[in-house]
């Protein structure tokens, strides 16, 4: 056991002593997302380094602290990627944030979420203890697999240590399209496109400049994404522009996020096959019609919650603007889903010291 690691051990087991609350930090590009957590910062910059990495076997063990950046730059030398491509919002992002966060970008829809490409990890308790979970294979688990449990969490179960997770192979084709469609009319294709045996992996909708335009990522073999291509026509972007594009909505530095910097923003989860929301305002439509994004105003919350709900889904009051906010981060949880996460948190966190009200107020 290092030393950093052993430095976070005594500090978890004193806290949990005298009840003292710990924030967990990474690389704090994600501070803004959830309820205002509170207690001492307990930093995990010091549980860093690639642990082991089999190209061939497509797995990779990395300690919690490490830069998101450094994990991507090491899989890109040997031509792979983590294909859920989560979100950094700038360049201090860290692995055990990424997977506390749960966030993933633009290919979600199509390739899965950070969730499904962790294998197994190591985290400390509430108690002190180090546990390990899962493995380096995918058929690892007999029971409940408490190792995805951790991603989305927020930190509120524990400290996560280090994690093995599944990368994939860059694709060897790509190319992107844009059809200047109204929603409706976009949202239309997207579900019969989705029923095709195309090689679709992200899709985004907005209100430009120049007009409603839907623009399309293809990524596969190279014969399929030609293919693809010639049956749906479009207008073909150029790769290098594309790509920044990508990677700025990834991140939420395109202009549309931009222009609504100054108001509440939030994300709603809905199923593909919903229609146009009655909304403040026309979205930006992701995952396929999955996730729309929308800025309000103070006080719409309500409203916001209850057009995510009639659709089938939920409302997250993703970054407010407005220090202080009473507004709940998170949609409530139903009875039977709050019983088990505070069930899951006496469980983990029996003195409740781990980012204390980060999920929920009273968590």
């Amino acid at each position: 056991m290092d030393g950093a690691l052993t430095d976070c051990i005594e500090r978890i087991r004193a806290a949990s002593a005298r009840g003292t609350p710990l924030r967990v930090r990474g690389g704090g590009s994600k501070d803004f997302y959830g309820e205002p957590a509170t207690g001492e910062v307990l930093e995990t910059a010091g549980l860093n380094g690639i642990r082991s990495y089999e190209p061939s076997e497509l797995v990779v063990t990395v300690g919690a602290g490490t830069p998101l950046a450094e994990l991507e730059a090491t899989l890109a030398r040997e031509g792979q990627c983590l294909p859920f491509e989560p979100p950094r919002f700038g360049g201090a992002a860290t692995v055990g944030g990424m997977v506390a966060a749960g966030l993933s970008g633009p290919a979600r829809a199509s390739v899965g979420s950070v969730r499904d490409y962790v294998l197994g990890l190591s985290m400390v308790n509430g108690r002190g203890e180090l546990l390990t979970f899962g493995g380096q294979v995918m058929k690892n688990v007999a029971g409940y697999d408490v190792s995805r449990l951790m991603a989305g969490a927020l930190g509120t179960l524990g400290l996560i240590v280090e994690v093995s997770l599944k990368v994939l192979p860059r694709a060897p084709a790509e190319a992107t399209l844009r059809f200047e469609l109204p929603q409706a009319e976009a949202l239309k294709r997207l579900h019969a496109w989705g029923g095709q045996p195309l090689p679709l992996n992200a899709s985004r909708w907005a209100e430009e400049a120049s007009g409603p335009a839907l623009t399309l990522r293809l990524r596969g073999a190279v014969a399929a994404v030609d293919a693809a291509c010639h049956a749906l026509g479009g207008e073909r972007i150029d790769d290098g522009v594309a790509q920044a594009d990508w990677d700025a909505c990834r991140d939420h530095r395109l202009s549309w996020f931009a222009e609504r910097a100054g108001r509440d923003l939030w994300r709603l989860s809905v199923p593909q096959t919903a229609p146009v929301l009655d909304l403040p305002e026309p979205p930006l439509v992701e995952w396929h019609g999955g996730q729309r994004w929308v800025s309000a105003e103070l006080g719409g919350a309500d409203r916001l919650r209850r057009v995510a709900e009639r659709a089938g889904g939920h409302a997250t009051l993703f970054r407010a603007n407005a220090a202080g906010t009473r507004t709940p981060r998170f949609h409530p949880l139903a009875p039977p889903l709050d019983r088990i996460h505070r069930e899951l948190k006496r469980e983990f966190d029996p003195a409740g010291i781990f980012n204390r009200g980060r999920l929920y107020p009273d968590l």
